[in-house]
């Protein structure tokens, strides 16, 4: 079944409001780079096993999510507790070895909406200084420049709507304008109270 493109959106939206992780790239693909970094930090401090080490960190984040993974390698390989702090250093700051890609899909679609010179927002929830870390390490094909960032935990983070509302008044916009995409029911939920058209991402990646 194809998705949904640009061409099949209501032409009347004057501005499209995107999530970040999984919505425009796949998020594990910044864990994964990450978890591989603070594996070989360990390797050459410790003297641990990179290879052991990352492939739990991913097993683990893959079962039980990015708050478990360092609890767990703690207890399986006997990482210090004094090394928690260098992940999540790492997790915010870190320059990663590999640029971040966009689904295809979505860069078609973003790179549609820029010719048809409507407004393109990024409103992620999360860490701001996360968020930012991962925005500078897309590779966005020259779309960067047309792109507007909110980070939502700096006012409410979704499904909080004063994040829409501030970006609908810093830009002149009207709820009828916008369209959002997002993967989850916090991103539906948001453009629901927001009264803001919505459409779940894997309807255009797919």
């Amino acid at each position: 079944m194809a998705g949904i493109t640009y061409n099949d959106i209501d032409p009347s939206k004057k501005a499209f409001i995107f999530e970040l992780d999984d919505v425009l790239y796949p998020k594990k693909d910044y864990y994964y780079q990450v978890y591989y970094l603070f594996a070989n930090l360990l390797e050459y401090t410790e003297l641990s096993d990179a290879k052991q080490t990352t492939d739990l960190m991913i097993a683990t984040y893959n079962d039980k999510g990015p708050i478990a993974v360092f609890n767990v390698i703690k207890q399986t390989l006997g990482i210090d507790e004094k090394h928690r702090a260098n992940l999540e250093k790492l997790l915010l700051t870190t320059k990663l070895p590999l640029k971040l890609l966009l689904y295809q899909n979505i860069l078609t679609f973003l790179q549609d909406v820029v010719l048809d010179r409507k407004k393109l927002f990024i409103v992620t929830n999360g860490d701001p200084l996360m968020q930012l870390n991962k925005l500078r390490q897309v590779e966005w094909h020259g779309l960067e420049g047309y792109l507007i960032c909110y980070f939502a935990n700096e006012t409410k983070a979704k499904p909080e709507t004063d994040v829409i509302e501030l970006l609908m008044k810093d830009h002149g916009l009207e709820r009828r304008d916008l369209m959002m995409v997002g993967n989850s029911e916090t991103d539906r939920e948001c453009a629901e109270n927001a009264g803001v058209d919505y459409s779940e991402v894997i309807d255009i990646i797919q």
